[in-house]
C-alpha cells in the first residue's frame, strides 16, 4: 500500500522531521523505545495541521497518516538493514 499517495505535498515535509525527532529519542534512552511512536503521533497532530491550514477533521487524518508514514519507513528501513 502506498500510504504516500493519501498524504497532502505540504504535509510530506512532516515526514523527515518526525523521523527525526524519533532518532533523537531513541538515543536519548530516557523514554521506552515502545512510546516512540505515540509520542510521534502526538507531535504529528499537534504540528501537522498548523503547516496544511488548520485544525479540521481532514487535516487531523493527515497528521495520522503522516505518523503512520513514518513510522512504516523506520520499520521498512530495520528490515531492509537486516537483510544485508
Amino acid at each position: 500500500m502506498d500510504i504516500l499517495k493519501y498524504i497532502v505535498d505540504e504535509g510530506l515535509i512532516m515526514i523527515p522531521a518526525l523521523y527525526v525527532l524519533g532518532e533523537i529519542i531513541k538515543n536519548t534512552e530516557l523514554i521506552n523505545n515502545k512510546w516512540i511512536p505515540v509520542i510521534l503521533l502526538i507531535v504529528s497532530i499537534g504540528f501537522t495541521p498548523l503547516i496544511i491550514n488548520g485544525y479540521s477533521a481532514d487535516n487531523i487524518v493527515q497528521a495520522i497518516l503522516i505518523a503512520g508514514a513514518t513510522v512504516y519507513s523506520n520499520e521498512f528501513l530495520k528490515q531492509v538493514k537486516k537483510e544485508k
